[in-house]
């Protein structure tokens, strides 16, 4: 039997298997897992792996996942790898989906088979009332390409010449749900870039962070030296993009090589040895507060919040918490 995981942010994995047994009665190899506010992309990582563990069958295992591109989706994505043959995974986890896999068990051997399957329930499961609510099917319209394609002769210009950028986050988990969704939809990039020179020589991570951009927008991940090549290029004219740095160090390197950033939204800076908790999502040392005040006299403003519907706040107010705690 093929086993099932469903992973997703909060308890919502919980709820819907919970959900699943009330109508399909309890189902064997079957395992809920989430990620907590309080927990990190391996956390969760682990817990996947425990779960699969337990499966009778370990050859085939099928992820309902929440949402692409967050990090149940990541930490599914990266355990997958190596396993494409038999494993798969199936987004925008609902209760019709699960209640077809549940079904599709007692017939399909393989995680394909259901993956494929499912797919046109859940879509199916999404209705409105009334009925003249649903939306209208429309032709699909031409999108104006986001960076040229094909060889393109140096110095052409496209558009005004000039890269837009929509957003440049620092977040040390780089692309995961909340980029993915609120910050995509707020900022409506046509690209996300990973500004990194650790992750462009991972392929593994490079590989998962392109795999789970959402709906409609490519994401790249390049080194630094690339992103100050591609900010002078005039043939990126056309692209809206969403740049996001893994640490502040990567930003200031950026910029000083001529990347036109005036505003850094900070999102998160993971806590290690060192370094002192700021706020929920911000842990600084005494190289962090150099490099944000070193950007601070670059001009550059900070919007220091995870989420759009947070509130902004004070960047001198961290730096300041941060001397004091650090002796600087």
């Amino acid at each position: 039997m093929v086993g099932i995981i469903l992973a997703s942010h909060g308890e919502f994995a919980n709820g819907i298997l919970q959900s699943g047994s009330m109508i399909f009665g309890e189902q064997k190899d079957v395992k809920a897992v989430t990620l907590q506010p309080s927990e990190g992309p391996d956390d969760l990582k682990a817990k996947i792996e425990e779960a699969i563990a337990s499966f009778e069958n370990q050859e085939e295992v099928l992820f309902l996942v929440d949402l692409w591109g967050g990090t149940p989706f990541n930490q599914s994505n990266g355990l997958i790898n190596g396993h494409e043959d038999h494993w798969a995974i199936v987004t925008g986890l609902n209760l019709p989906m699960l209640i077809e896999a549940y079904a599709s068990r007692m017939s399909m051997e393989t995680a394909h088979e259901i993956a494929t399957h499912i797919c046109e329930v859940a879509r199916e499961g999404v209705k409105v009332k009334p009925e003249t609510l649903e939306p209208k099917k429309e032709e699909a319209v031409k999108v104006e390409k986001a960076q040229p394609t094909g060889a393109i002769p140096e110095g052409t210009v496209i558009g005004d010449g000039h890269i837009k950028y929509v957003l440049a986050r620092v977040d040390t988990r780089l692309l995961h749900g909340q980029v993915a969704t609120t910050w995509t939809k707020t900022t409506q990039p046509n690209r996300i870039i990973v500004v990194s020179d650790s992750v462009a020589h991972d392929n593994l991570r490079k590989q998962m962070i392109e795999q789970a951009a959402p709906p409609g927008v490519k994401a790249n991940v390049v080194p630094i030296q690339k992103m100050i090549q591609v900010a002078k290029d005039p043939r990126f004219g056309n692209t809206k993009a969403m740049l996001l740095f893994e640490t502040p160090q990567d930003a200031l390197k950026a910029i000083e090589g001529g990347v036109d950033i005036k505003e850094l939204n900070i999102g998160s800076m993971a806590h290690s040895i060192g370094k002192v908790v700021v706020n929920k999502a911000i842990a600084m040392g005494k190289e962090d507060v150099e490099t944000l005040e070193a950007l601070k006299a670059k001009g550059i403003t900070f919007d220091v919040r995870k989420v759009p519907a947070d509130s902004k706040e004070s960047m001198d107010s961290l730096l300041n918490k941060a001397k004091s705690e650090l002796g600087m």
